[in-house]
């Protein structure tokens, strides 16, 4: 599964959350975003490849629904 989660962080920043193979052996996806998500925050489960890899301007990056 090459998947990321993203969430807003209060500083505005995106967080990228990037699974672990050794993680996913024994867990879901699902379960690491109860883990790393904070309550009450959105989040989006996306495909690796639609992360930008130009990581020049990546404080400015911003979620959206």
């Amino acid at each position: 599964m090459d998947k990321r989660i993203i969430y807003p962080q209060d500083n505005g920043i995106v967080a990228i959350v990037i699974p672990t193979p050794e993680y996913l052996a024994e867990h879901t996806i699902k379960d690491l975003v109860a883990k790393v998500v904070p309550e009450g925050k959105p989040h989006q489960i996306v495909d690796a490849a639609d992360i930008p890899t130009d990581r020049t301007f990546r404080d400015a990056w911003e979620y959206t629904e």
